[in-house]
């Protein structure tokens, strides 16, 4: 990660894709969404293009990412992709497994 919180070699970029695909896997609201297919017959391709936006939004942002952006993003990305507005409280499931993330170092995110 470079002083502008940006990733920019591929071992990072490595780690960064792992952490994120972690953290998506076990994120309840999501795993529900692909399962009962509330995206349609594609809800596998548009949670890897969700994962693909969050990753593209961590390693091109030329300003700080804060928490509350990625779970805007979640929680727009539900809504639009997966018609269901999420409101069990699993994207602040998120925050927790994002903060387990920043604590094993596996990707960092500035957090207010």
């Amino acid at each position: 990660m470079n002083t502008n919180g940006r990733y920019e070699d591929g071992n990072n970029n490595t780690n960064l894709i792992e952490g994120i695909a972690s953290i998506l896997s076990r994120w309840n609201g999501l795993q529900m969404a692909i399962k009962n297919q509330w995206g349609g017959c594609d809800s596998i391709h548009k949670s890897h293009q969700l994962a693909a936006h969050i990753f593209s939004s961590f390693s091109q942002s030329r300003a700080p990412l804060y928490v509350e952006d990625v779970e805007n993003l979640l929680h727009e990305s539900m809504l639009l992709s997966f018609n269901t507005d999420i409101e069990d409280g699993s994207i602040e499931e998120f925050r927790d497994f994002h903060t387990n993330m920043l604590i094993k170092g596996i990707f960092v995110i500035m957090v207010n």
